[in-house]
C-alpha cells in the first residue's frame, strides 16, 4: 500500500512538473510573439515618423509632371502636376533608405502595459534629448532595422498610397487599421515617436 501511494504521489509530482513546463513553454513563446509584434509595430510607427519627417523637409510649393508625355489623338497631354514631396517617384526614393535611420532609435519599456516601443534617442535639431528610459543595444537596432525592411517590402504599395494621399494620422492607419502590424497601438500616444 505504501508503494502504491508513492507511484500516486510520484505521478501527481510529474504532472505537475510537466504542466509547469509546458506552461513556462507557452508563456515563452507567447512573449516571443509579442516582442515580434512589438518590434515591427515599432518598425512600423518610426518609419512613419521618419517619412514625414523628410517629406516636411521638401519645399511644399515644388510640383512634378505626371501622367503620360503621349499626345493624345486631339493634340492634348494626360499630364497633372502633384506637390514634388509626395510623389510617388520621390516617396520610392525616400524609402530607399528609410530603414537606415532606425539606428538612431533605443528601445523603451513601458511599465504599464509591459510593452517595448522605440524611441529616437538622435535629434534632428541638435537639441539634447532625455535618453534616461531608452535602452541602447545594437542587437535592437539590428533587428528594428531588418523589421523595417521587411515592412517596406510587404507593404510598398500600401506605403505609397498612403503618404500620396493621407496626411492625418497616418501611424494608426497605416501601421494599425490596413497592415495589422500593431493591434494594440490605439493604445499607444501619437506623440511617442
Amino acid at each position: 500500500m505504501l508503494k502504491s501511494v508513492r507511484r500516486s504521489t510520484m505521478r501527481e509530482a510529474a504532472v505537475l512538473v510537466t504542466s509547469g513546463v509546458i506552461l513556462c513553454l507557452l508563456l515563452s513563446l507567447s512573449q516571443a510573439a509579442r516582442q515580434g509584434q512589438d518590434i515591427r509595430c515599432g518598425a512600423c510607427r518610426a518609419l512613419v515618423d521618419e517619412m514625414e519627417w523628410a517629406i516636411s523637409q521638401i519645399d511644399p510649393k515644388k510640383m512634378i509632371q505626371t501622367g503620360s508625355f503621349r499626345i493624345n489623338p486631339d493634340g492634348s497631354q494626360s499630364m497633372r502636376e502633384v506637390p514634388l514631396a509626395r510623389s510617388e517617384g520621390n516617396l520610392l526614393e525616400l524609402m530607399e533608405s528609410v530603414c537606415e535611420r532606425m539606428e538612431d532609435y533605443a528601445e523603451k519599456m513601458d511599465s504599464s502595459t509591459n510593452r517595448k516601443s522605440y524611441i529616437r534617442i538622435k535629434p534632428r535639431s541638435g537639441g539634447a534629448m532625455d535618453l534616461s528610459e531608452a535602452t541602447l543595444d545594437s542587437r535592437v537596432t539590428a533587428s528594428l532595422k531588418f523589421a523595417c525592411e521587411t515592412v517596406v517590402e510587404q507593404h510598398e504599395d500600401e506605403i505609397i498610397e498612403f503618404f500620396a494621399h493621407e496626411t492625418d494620422n497616418v501611424k494608426d492607419k497605416l501601421c494599425s487599421k490596413r497592415t495589422d502590424l500593431c493591434d494594440h497601438a490605439l493604445k499607444i500616444p501619437h506623440d511617442e515617436l
